[in-house]
């Protein structure tokens, strides 16, 4: 039995993410369910590529990523299995573009020949008729990633998609020296598309210089710093403070990396 790693914009003040959870485990009893994230944007396909960018390095080959971030839900957009080294449950709406260049899926198939889950074990009520048609993280995506953890042919989903024609978002990762802003995280730091932050560099971004350090500490608190971030891009912080807000940041601005300033090196740390 695979195990489902899970990540949605569902949140946790609703029972969507139990609900999905519930399908799972009928489906497949005793699959182990691991959730990656819930709280993302709601509809923000940047963001939830990258968090899934930023996990795939760590997560064991041949599980189940079910990620379900679906603006499209109910509309032509394909729903879909692909496989890689991994197997990626979702819509095909661009949402797996960025794990994608980790592990390139090899085959995908339409999701089409699930059976919705029906209610068990209550009461009909008059006229009640559960269902819908916006909720295929629930009637579509956890059948089928449960389908899949159990080790059954990926074949009995659907009829295959040619992988080069599955979705992917306009989106680039590069060394530099140019890039833009990917993402924000909950902190305020914007997580940009370049590759590499060579130390005692400088970055502009709307109209300003921030230093290129290892570490937040290595500037004065309130200060702008920019740093190798924990999923292995450049990334753009105020020390103990909200890089978008105080430095008036947004997705897609343009970064450029710019050579080290003359002068003697930055010292490890800022002075007491």
């Amino acid at each position: 039995m695979r195990p489902v790693f899970f990540l949605s914009d569902f949140g946790l003040e609703d029972p969507y993410v139990g609900v999905v959870k519930a399908v799972l485990w009928e489906k497949a009893p005793g699959v182990p369910v691991l959730d990656l994230a819930h709280a993302l944007p709601p509809q923000d396909l940047r963001r939830a590529a990258y968090a899934l960018f930023e996990a795939l390095p760590y997560l064991p080959e041949q599980a189940v990523i079910l990620a379900v971030v679906d603006p499209g839900v109910g509309t032509s957009r394909r729903a879909i299995a692909a496989l890689g080294r991994r197997l990626y449950v979702g819509p095909d709406n661009g949402l797996f573009t960025l794990a994608w260049l980790l592990d390139p899926p090899t085959r995908a198939y339409e999701i089409a020949r699930i059976s919705p889950p029906s209610p068990k074990g209550v009461l009909p009520l008059p006229g009640w008729a559960p269902g819908g048609h916006t909720f295929h993280g629930r009637d579509l995506f956890a059948p089928a990633a449960a389908h899949l953890a159990l080790g059954l042919a990926p074949e009995e989903l659907g009829p295959e998609v040619p992988a080069q024609d599955l979705t992917r978002l306009p989106l680039t990762l590069t060394p530099g020296p140019e890039g833009e802003i990917l993402t924000f995280d909950r902190f305020g730091n914007a997580i940009t598309t370049l590759l590499e932050a060579p130390l005692d560099s400088l970055v502009e971004v709307a109209g300003k210089r921030i230093p290129i350090r290892k570490t937040f500490g290595q500037v004065e608190v309130g200060e702008a710093v920019a740093y190798l971030g924990s999923g292995g891009l450049l990334e753009i912080a105020l020390n103990r403070g909200n890089a978008k807000e105080a430095l008036g940041l947004r997705e897609g601005m343009p970064v450029v990396i710019l050579p080290p300033p003359s002068g003697p090196p930055h010292p490890t740390d800022p002075p007491p």
